[in-house]
């Protein structure tokens, strides 16, 4: 009988997710001896390597959110965001303006004008015209989030944000860090 094995039951080991019940299973043991040798056996891996395999992933995504930002029409600053649920990027956005203005962010002085977007809202406002929800999502961010998109990502029931850049203003990150929310800086020259 196979039994399907999560990372948080193990606390030494963890599985790779790689391996379905569909994959060859000649010439494996099961660890109790009461069945054939052709019996299905879980490859288990240290969970030191489970941390170095999320953190890969961790990078590629937010390599693709920074590939994400150059669809982005601002000047001053292009951001990306992508959010990630088990494993699926569920929605994805950049910062530029509403549907329907021109692709102008900055003035003639290049002040940003103030009803553009952020990454982060225009990837939460796609997921709930989409009809999916990001409860227990992880953001990617290439800039750490501001004030209101914090709240946002609040209310959005986001449980961990990721980002490579750091914002002048720390707001944002301590309030999501005060409701709990988990906060990671991964520079990126680090990706």
């Amino acid at each position: 009988m196979k039994t399907n094995l999560k990372f948080s039951e193990y606390s030494e080991y963890s599985e790779y997710p790689e391996y379905s019940s569909t994959q060859s299973t000649r010439n494996t043991r099961n660890t109790r001896n009461t069945q054939s040798p052709q019996t299905t056996q879980k490859t288990l891996i240290p969970s030191n390597m489970t941390h170095t395999k999320n953190t890969m992933l961790d990078r590629r995504y937010l390599r693709m959110a920074t590939i994400w930002s150059e669809n982005s029409y601002c000047q001053r600053r292009q951001v990306g965001a992508l959010i990630v649920k088990d494993k699926m990027i569920i929605s994805d956005g950049y910062n530029g303006t509403p549907s329907g203005f021109p692709n102008v962010c900055e003035d003639d002085n290049n002040v940003t004008h103030p009803y553009v977007l952020h990454a982060e809202a225009n990837a939460i406002t796609k997921i709930a015209r989409s009809g999916n929800n990001s409860d227990g999502a992880t953001l990617y961010v290439t800039d750490s989030p501001c004030i209101e998109c914090a709240k946002l990502i609040i209310q959005a029931g986001i449980k961990r944000v990721v980002y490579s850049r750091e914002y002048r203003l720390t707001d944002g990150a301590d309030l999501l860090r005060r409701a709990g929310i988990t906060v990671e800086h991964m520079p990126l020259d680090n990706i």
